[in-house]
């Protein structure tokens, strides 16, 4: 077994996967321990615009982590990160610039943990807005409002006595543009009119 040494490792994982933040960072967490590594510190990094879409992912979410490992070890682990469906890419380098006080103390463990909290009760208020939606229509859309003359700002289409009417507005300004008449000048002395 080879010496250990301390590592600082940015994950990049998408927004998608960031959605069940608790199970990236277990994910995260599992593969360390796979490959024999030592939880330092994690934190959350940033959430930001990536310089280049990456599996079809324009934004990505940064985990840094603060680990210690056996210098074989890091292959093994670039490879399992290869291998995740969850994680994009992998950035490690040695931590030989920081003081173990240092990397204890970027450890934001807790705050992550609360986001992911909150991540995963915003997507269950989403789902429950959303387990109201059909793809189908309506039952009221299937009668169709009665087109309106142009003139006429909106029409009520007739319906049944037990249903509210369906009201039809006119297309988007930007469909009414009148095309302005053309512009005549008064002919000069001298030529044709």
């Amino acid at each position: 077994m080879s010496k250990t040494y301390n590592y600082e490792g940015m994950f990049l994982i998408s927004q998608a996967v960031a959605a069940d933040l608790s199970g990236a960072v277990e994910h995260i967490t599992d593969i360390l321990a796979k490959v024999g590594a030592e939880l330092i510190s994690m934190r959350k990094w940033d959430e930001r615009r990536l310089a280049y879409e990456i599996d079809k992912n324009k934004r990505g979410v940064f985990i840094l982590v603060y680990f210690s490992a056996p210098g074989d070890s890091i292959t093994q682990l670039e490879r399992e990160c290869n291998l995740s469906e969850r994680i994009l890419r992998l950035m490690t380098i040695r931590a030989d610039h920081l003081s173990m006080d240092e990397m204890k103390a970027a450890d934001a463990r807790d705050e992550l943990a609360t986001e992911a909290k909150l991540r995963a009760e915003r997507a269950a208020a989403a789902s429950e807005r959303g387990a109201g939606v059909t793809l189908g229509a309506p039952p009221q859309a299937a009668q169709v409002a009665v087109s309106a003359p142009a003139e006429a700002p909106t029409a009520v289409a007739e319906a049944p006595a037990e249903e509210a009417p369906v009201e039809k507005t006119e297309a988007p300004a930007e469909a009414q543009t009148e095309v302005p008449a053309e512009k005549t000048e008064p002919a000069a002395e001298g030529e044709p009119a």
